[in-house]
């Protein structure tokens, strides 16, 4: 879920409350609240933490609420999950610590501190290479599901050989969630089960008809949609995300204001994408 900015640029409150009960009532079984999305690097932990409690109430139990809590230093996620887990949320989102590049027995020893800190919050974890500098081995994940509150992997690699390779390796209990919507029925095929999406502020109904599809068997169904969407999946990363998601976001009149810095508005060149594409979706 993006975090809504007012023009002053603090966090608008009112707006993700309005935003997380559309998005709740338009194909989201969840919510995550302070991801890569919702600009979680230049949040404080104090906004974040009032951001969990506003979609909550705002949300109630219509959908799960996964917080983003996760840090590349282990003691602020720790810090950061138990405060989350005294709202009674759902979960924690737990991306891979950035910036320093620990290696695999790093990766494992954060983790694993992180659950057992807060055994009864579930954990998904967070593989996303590409924005922390290193990613999640396969033996490492399998190491970390043997954690009992460590559930679900959001998978951002991009890459279906590791995938591929990770559901193997896992217990059938353990969730893989595509990180990119663009993967999201490749990933079902190989026994995915969802999307931490972004395009679903836009075409959630779609996503959940496209999922609920291919549940049923109809696959043709399902690649129809994936493919019918897929021009969006696409023109949402054309800049760094959330950049196009908050210009489509504001095109269709929601007030989610601009970006913090270092990230800027979307060109005109998205823009204009953007206001081509958005008719032909609904």
């Amino acid at each position: 879920m993006v975090t809504p900015f007012a023009d002053d640029g603090s966090v608008n409150y009112s707006v993700a409350e309005a935003l997380a009960a559309h998005l709740a009532d338009n194909g989201s079984d969840g919510l995550v609240v302070c991801g890569t999305t919702g600009e979680s690097p230049t949040l404080s932990w104090d906004e974040e933490f009032q951001l969990f409690k506003c979609v909550k109430s705002a949300v109630g139990d219509r959908a799960k609420i996964i917080a983003g809590t996760g840090s590349n230093s282990t003691q602020e996620a720790i810090e950061a999950t138990r405060k989350a887990a005294a709202l009674q949320l759902d979960g924690t989102l737990q991306v891979v610590p950035y910036y320093n590049k620990p290696p695999q027995a790093g990766l494992y020893h954060h983790f694993r501190a992180i659950a057992e800190a807060v055994p009864d919050s579930p954990v998904m974890l967070y593989n996303v290479p590409g924005r922390s500098g290193c990613g999640l081995a396969v033996d490492t994940v399998a190491r970390l599901t043997e954690v009992a509150n460590i559930v679900a992997i959001k998978e951002a690699s991009g890459n279906l050989d590791y995938a591929s390779h990770l559901k193997s390796q896992v217990p059938s209990t353990f969730s893989l969630y595509s990180g990119d919507d663009s993967l999201t029925l490749p990933l079902l095929a190989i026994g995915g089960c969802g999307v931490v999406s972004v395009a679903s502020h836009l075409v959630g109904n779609r996503l959940q008809t496209m999922i609920q599809a291919f549940e049923a068997g109809k696959i043709g169904l399902a690649a129809e949609e994936h493919l019918s969407l897929f021009p969006l999946f696409k023109a949402l990363f054309l800049e760094p995300n959330p950049i196009p998601v908050k210009a489509a976001l504001s095109l269709q009149g929601w007030q989610v204001g601009s970006l913090r810095s270092p990230l800027v508005s979307a060109s005109d060149a998205v823009q204009q994408e953007l206001k081509a594409l958005l008719p032909q979706l609904f």
